[in-house]
């Protein structure tokens, strides 16, 4: 588990580098509740946590 001292923003390029999932896939599962929420960095810029992303992935490990 990533601590709070050490997690930083992923945006988005990483994320879909990280899990292997196109752009289109991460919002359709976000509006569908299936993955993180990313937050607002900025004015016109958001990123998501790299905890959140590593517990989903996570979960999904021990899904299956």
């Amino acid at each position: 588990m990533i601590s709070a001292e050490h997690d930083r923003f992923l945006r988005l390029k990483e994320v879909i580098h990280v899990t292997g999932m196109g752009r289109n896939t991460i919002y359709t599962r976000i509006r569908e509740g299936k993955f993180p929420k990313q937050v607002k960095i900025g004015p016109k810029s958001v990123a998501w946590f790299q905890s959140d992303i590593s517990a989903w992935m996570n979960a999904l490990r021990s899904d299956g």
